[in-house]
């Protein structure tokens, strides 16, 4: 596909890549406890952890020639960025404990986190979207923090998977695997999670 179309692929593409997205999701991410919107400052610091520096990492590699582009689209060297992106989230998640950061935030980055792990696993073997899994994740979560005046948001994701495949980025299986991981095994260790620590 050429044309209008691929140029709104590389549009939804770039303003829903997972840095922005898991972005968005940590800054919403203490709605759920008292002191909202107040807390979202925990949620940024959550994102510097999560989101910032394993992007700065991504950035000197591709400037050191050691990554081919930002979004990573060489399977063979995600592995050893996403077990960077863990050591990252975990710091994080110690930050947070340490001053007394709302737990909320805490759980949205341990979820991510077991998220992360299992990319890490899958992508020594297999290219499954991160893309779809991040926007997935973050449109059902949102729906089940705000409810269902929400669920429009859901839309967004057959559109990013759409771009992916479009881009050739990835393949329908790859993108449809990590929209169904996305919006059922990360969102639902979050709900676990909430229910559990809050």
């Amino acid at each position: 596909m050429s044309g209008p179309w691929r140029t709104v692929a590389r549009v939804l593409t770039e303003a829903f890549q997972p840095p922005i997205v898991v972005t968005a999701l940590l800054l919403i991410s203490p709605a759920i406890e008292p002191g909202f919107p107040g807390t979202m400052g925990f949620g940024l610091l959550g994102a510097l952890f999560v989101c910032v520096l394993p992007l700065a990492y991504v950035l000197v590699m591709i400037r050191l020639g050691r990554i081919t582009d930002h979004h990573v689209s060489d399977r063979r060297q995600r592995p050893p960025l996403l077990w960077l992106a863990l050591i990252s989230v975990l710091a994080g998640v110690g930050v947070l404990q340490l001053i007394g950061g709302p737990m909320s935030v805490s759980v949205m980055i341990i979820a991510l986190l077991g998220g992360i792990a299992v990319l890490a696993v899958v992508s020594a073997f297999w290219k499954m979207s991160g893309h779809a899994s991040a926007i997935a994740a973050a449109a059902v979560i949102t729906v089940l923090m705000f409810g269902p005046a929400w669920l429009p948001l859901l839309v967004i994701v057959p559109a990013v998977g759409w771009s992916r495949v479009v881009l050739r980025a990835h393949t329908l299986g790859q993108v449809v695997a990590g929209s169904l991981f996305g919006g059922t095994v990360i969102a639902g260790l979050w709900w676990l999670l909430r229910e559990w620590m809050l």
